[in-house]
């Protein structure tokens, strides 16, 4: 009977963490809209939103300007502390040292990532600042939700970034030669 609970339990917390997470997605798209990384971060407690973010370090000219730091920003905000003690943070994009860093000094209890991110992730795929012993306090991690939609969601716009650059070169070529090359 403890087994199913604890089955149950463990299977209602994964449809509120896709849920989350699509919403993550869903934020990300306004960072895309706006030029930046499509990274969306959404900040819950007790089931309730209570801080969103989405990548505008472009835009603001602000390289802390990541979603994550603009959800637990505005968590600080609703709830008057810097603690944001028992919030969990939904990412589409695995953390950086920079937004981990954040996330321990805001003590939430959990972060939540759809991608990772061999080249700069915090949260395990690079290095583990989380987790580290050393630190005064530990995030727990749950990785991996909605993963490939995540990453294809960032695959698609550094694919569309790439080619607006290769059509900018082209456009400059013809400019100066009057002519496209032949192919």
């Amino acid at each position: 009977m403890i087994e199913v609970e604890v089955a149950e339990v463990e299977l209602a917390e994964v449809k509120d963490d896709e849920f989350w997470m699509h919403h993550a997605m869903n934020l990300a798209l306004k960072a895309q809209d706006e030029g930046e990384v499509p990274v969306g971060a959404v900040l819950v407690l007790d089931n309730q939103v209570i801080g969103e973010g989405w990548n505008r370090s472009i835009g603001r000219h602000d390289p802390t300007a990541h979603a994550e730091i603009m959800a637990l920003r505005q968590g600080g905000k609703v709830v008057q502390n810097y603690r944001l003690i028992d919030a969990t943070l939904y990412v589409t994009l695995e953390p950086c040292v920079m937004c981990a860093g954040a996330m321990i000094h805001s003590r939430i209890r959990r972060v939540v990532y759809g991608a990772a991110d061999a080249k700069t992730g915090a949260a395990g795929s690079l290095i583990d600042v989380l987790r580290h012993p050393g630190m005064n306090h530990q995030v727990e991690i749950t990785s991996g939700i909605m993963a490939d939609a995540c990453s294809e969601q960032l695959s698609a716009f550094f694919r569309y970034r790439r080619s607006q650059k290769k059509a900018l070169r082209l456009a400059q070529r013809v400019a100066e030669n009057g002519a496209p090359p032949e192919e």
